[in-house]
């Protein structure tokens, strides 16, 4: 199995390399105020697949640690109220699985 993991990943590789080395043409960008760029039309592709990537984890990030407050906050307030008997009085299941913070 690792060896046919091993073979796709040099697939990829190759069609990705051999996608690059065919996209080699210089592209103009033109900003504002009469800017321009001079850049290969990879580096170009590259720049926005790597900005799309960052915010893509940023938002996974922030949702993420969103989460992990509100769980720290939850297991607080089951903290709190536990009967003498070890079970928690919180019910099983008690709504949408949205916040009300939506």
């Amino acid at each position: 199995m690792r060896a046919l993991i091993w073979i796709f990943r040099l697939f990829l590789f190759l069609l990705l390399f051999g996608f690059a080395v065919k996209n080699d043409d210089v592209v103009v960008l033109r900003f504002f105020f009469g800017a321009q760029w001079h850049v290969p039309l990879v580096l170009v592709i590259l720049l926005f697949v790597v900005i799309g990537v960052l915010i893509g984890v940023t938002a996974t990030v922030a949702t993420l640690y969103r989460q992990h407050r509100e769980i720290g906050h939850l297991r607080g307030q089951r903290e709190g109220r536990e009967s003498p008997e070890g079970r928690s009085q919180l019910p099983l299941a008690h709504g949408p699985d949205l916040p009300e913070s939506y």
